[in-house]
């Protein structure tokens, strides 16, 4: 599988990352299932988040990183300081509860890779740096990014970074696909837009996009005329997304492939390193996101697909 460097990692990470946001311990045969295949693939990296399934999603992965042996194997993203029904825990105590939390419940004294789940703009950016960087200087993580920040509050927190000699982000987690969004798909979130495209190819910093293949549009299951899936509908339903659906299926008609598989190597053939958060969960799901993640696109495929031009 092919992999991208992240900075503050000595370990790669795979372009394909399997997403955990449905494992817990009551389905654990599942999840070792799902895992096990992923890593038989040449996967070796796992999302998860304080908030997933009330904590069971980390629960599982680690009661699987220690049934296995592999914990030195696997680079573990993580998410914390989520906002929750009283508002926005973006903070230092929020970041630290949480961090403390997913290392017990993983089993682990380390995460290699911890995003802040979500941002508030009215916390300035050096309060978040100064807390990360104590836990970076702990040794509690090896690289901090963002989930679902601007490219204009990543910068900011890098500049201060930079000119106070501490760690910035080396990582993006927004949504990129090739459906683009009509509006966020949960409170917070952010999809990237073709001015954060022009930003992540001057700076090359990773994006690792979740909802790459947009929960599915792509599969040919839906049309226009079908509106039973409301979020869908609502996020994605558009008359430029399904034209990009058309010359999706037109180039997978010409390479040999699926809509879907061009779906993902759309993500994967940006023009700065990239990953997709991929949740299949049987072995034909899996091999078709394997397949996909090979397929080479030229910057006039790249642009053609988005465009059509």
């Amino acid at each position: 599988m092919n992999t991208i460097q992240i900075n503050g990692l000595e370990k790669p990470v795979t372009t394909l990352i399997q997403g955990s946001d449905y494992f817990k311990p009551s389905i654990y045969e599942k999840v070792c299932q799902v895992l096990d295949r992923y890593v038989a693939i040449g996967g070796n990296t796992i999302d998860t988040a304080y908030v997933y399934c009330g904590g069971e999603s980390e629960v599982a992965i680690g009661m699987w990183l220690k049934e296995r042996n592999n914990r030195e194997d696997i680079v573990i993203l993580t998410k914390g300081a989520h906002h929750d029904q009283n508002g926005q825990r973006v903070n230092p105590e929020a970041i630290s509860h949480d961090l403390f939390k997913s290392l017990e419940r993983l089993g682990t004294d380390y995460v290699d890779l911890y995003a802040l789940h979500r941002d508030d703009p009215d916390v300035p950016v050096s309060v978040i740096i100064d807390a990360l960087n104590e836990h970076i200087e702990a040794g509690r993580i090896k690289a901090i990014g963002g989930s679902n920040w601007t490219t204009e509050r990543i910068e900011a927190a890098n500049e201060y970074a930079a000119s106070n000699g501490l760690v910035g982000f080396t990582f993006s987690s927004p949504n990129l696909s090739l459906a683009k969004a009509n509006e966020p798909f949960w409170k917070g979130c952010v999809s990237t837009d073709l001015a954060d495209l022009q930003w992540h190819k001057a700076t090359q910093m990773p994006i690792l996009s979740w909802s790459s293949q947009a929960r599915g549009f792509f599969t040919g299951r839906f049309t226009p005329e079908d509106r039973c899936n409301k979020d869908l509908v609502r996020v994605f339903y558009s008359e430029a997304n399904w034209e990009r659906l058309h010359r999706a299926e037109q180039m997978a008609e010409k390479k040999g492939v699926t809509a879907i598989q061009i779906a993902l190597a759309y993500v994967l053939n940006q023009a700065f390193p990239t990953c997709a958060l991929i949740g299949a969960q049987n072995e034909q799901e899996l091999v078709s996101c394997l397949e996909g993640s090979k397929i080479e696109l030229s910057d006039e495929e790249v642009d053609w697909l988005e465009n059509g031009e």
